[in-house]
């Protein structure tokens, strides 16, 4: 038996919290026994696990609805469609009312209000990009799946560009740089920082032209997302909830993953230290956390643990959303305070073992957690938090409540609708092409090829410039290759400073 006195003092708080659900004795819930999380402990961090089909997205719904309404901004990943619904009420039915009548909880239709956002404009929302120079070496390397050598030249060729202040804006800007890498002239340059050798470059070209067929293009460029405009409220103080809208490119998780820790790594540079508030400034719910750590090299795992570890003190709570807390790499995992773990199942010998290693990473209790979660019922969930003074709260059973808004997607014409009316939606809906280093230099090289025209009885001929989309590789290297851009990129402009991300530091 279970300490239900214990346990409910436990949860038992001075201060604003979360209402998660309630207690589960004896197969009922217990209405005198709510649990809870610490408004101003989610800065801590949390993980949110379970089997598919288990009640994850719900439990997402409950907490982001509750943030919202306490003046917390909250984002959240929307990988299936079916959160947004948290922009409708939802609507009473038995079920609810059964479930909240045994909590003992009032239940409301609530609507809040969210923001629609999408990946380069795949989909209805408002366009997220980001520039190649600001999303960095790193990240890059962990979508395009490079090895550690290949890995170590993307860095180098990010090097040059930012010690030449040249501006990465998009895959096709990349690509030319480092073809002028490779090129006689290119080789000069290079000597000064280091070597890249052509069959490494014709990989990263290989594996850059790969990823732009794939779609890729259109997730990096201009205008790039202000990483503020997810930290609002409402005319009346409430949060936003901002929802990136993925179902468009689930074929392409390790994309959107690193666009989320992009997203991550520029609240950490952007935001100031401001410690430990009463509630946090943001919270940011990572789901399909696993896709994350896939085949993460040690460099990428060191700076998700150092961003995860020190972005609490600017204010942001970070929650990981996966099916085991073995998804998670243990550095992270040793530091989400807040912990949901919904059912788990243990129908082979891998899943026994995932089953006993989530067991483990529970605090004692009265509970036979390898029993007990395999036990639980959609919408129950095994729950640890840290109170107020930083602790463990005792290992509770729960049955969480059910979301006020609607647990469904909305038909498209609707969120089409509320995004054409988005604050946002003018500011990004347009992608901007403007002139970047590559045009820049195409037009200084034409400017000497003018002068020179003058100077000499058989002028050479200057090449064009291009007036909307990137130019031909072939360009490219007649641009990047020459003497004169060589003089132009030695007495450019400033160099960037990298963050430990490999994102640019602001």
């Amino acid at each position: 038996m279970v300490d239900v006195e214990a346990i409910r003092a436990g949860y038992t708080f001075s201060g604003p919290a979360l209402d998660l659900g309630a207690l589960v004795v004896d197969g009922k819930a217990d209405p005198e026994t709510p649990i809870k999380i610490p408004l101003s402990l989610i800065n801590r961090h949390g993980l949110v696990a379970g089997a598919t089909g288990t009640g994850k997205t719900k439990t997402l719904q409950v907490m982001a609805e509750q943030l919202a309404a306490q003046g917390v901004p909250v984002f959240l990943a929307d990988i299936k469609g079916d959160v947004a619904g948290m922009s409708q009420p939802g609507e009473q039915n038995a079920k609810i009312t059964e479930r909240m009548g045994e909590m003992g909880q009032k239940w409301t239709p609530t609507a809040y209000y969210c923001e629609f956002l999408t990946l380069g404009g795949k989909g209805i929302g408002v366009p997220v990009r980001a520039s190649v120079t600001d999303f960095g070496p790193l990240l890059l390397s962990k979508v395009l799946d490079l090895s550690d050598v290949q890995q170590s030249s993307l860095n180098l060729v990010f090097h040059f560009a930012d010690q030449k202040g040249l501006p990465l804006v998009d895959l096709n800007d990349l690509r030319a740089v480092i073809n002028y890498l490779v090129s006689d002239e290119g080789k000069e340059e290079l000597k000064t920082i280091g070597g890249l050798s052509k069959q490494t470059a014709g990989v990263l070209l290989r594996n850059l032209i790969a990823f732009s067929d794939a779609g890729a293009d259109a997730f990096f460029g201009e205008p790039e997302f202000d990483i503020n405009d997810m930290l609002r409220t409402t005319g009346d103080g409430k949060g936003v909830v901002t929802l990136l809208e993925l179902p468009e490119v689930v074929q392409q998780p390790a994309l959107f993953s690193s666009f989320l820790m992009w997203m991550l790594a520029e609240l950490f540079q952007s935001l100031p230290e401001v410690g430990d508030l009463d509630k946090p400034k943001l919270v940011f719910f990572f789901d399909e956390a696993h896709l994350l750590f896939k085949d993460a090299s040690k460099q990428f795992l060191e700076s998700i643990t150092q961003t995860v570890r020190l972005i609490r003190s600017k204010g942001v709570g970070v929650f990981f959303v996966t099916q085991t807390p073995k998804d998670v790499h243990p550095d992270v995992l040793a530091q989400l305070g807040n912990r949901v773990q919904h059912a788990l199942r243990a129908f082979t010998p891998d899943d026994a073992k995932a089953l006993k290693a989530t067991a483990s990473t529970f605090p004692h209790s009265d509970y036979d957690l390898e029993k007990v979660l395999t036990q639980l019922g959609t919408g129950e969930a095994i729950i640890t938090v840290l109170n107020e003074k930083g602790s463990p709260t005792p290992v509770a059973w729960t049955r969480l409540r059910a979301p006020e808004s609607m647990m469904a997607a909305i038909e498209p014409n609707v969120m089409a609708a509320m995004v054409g009316g988005s604050y946002l939606y003018p500011k990004y809906s347009e992608k901007v092409d403007r002139e970047s280093a590559y045009e820049m230099l195409a037009s200084r090289v034409q400017q000497q090829a003018e002068a020179q025209a003058q100077a000499e009885p058989q002028p050479k001929a200057a090449p064009q410039r291009r007036t909307s989309a990137k130019a031909e590789k072939g360009l490219a290297e007649q641009i990047l290759g020459s003497s004169t851009t060589k003089s132009i990129l030695t007495a450019s402009a400033t160099q960037l400073i990298r963050s430990v991300f490999g994102t640019r530091k602001r």
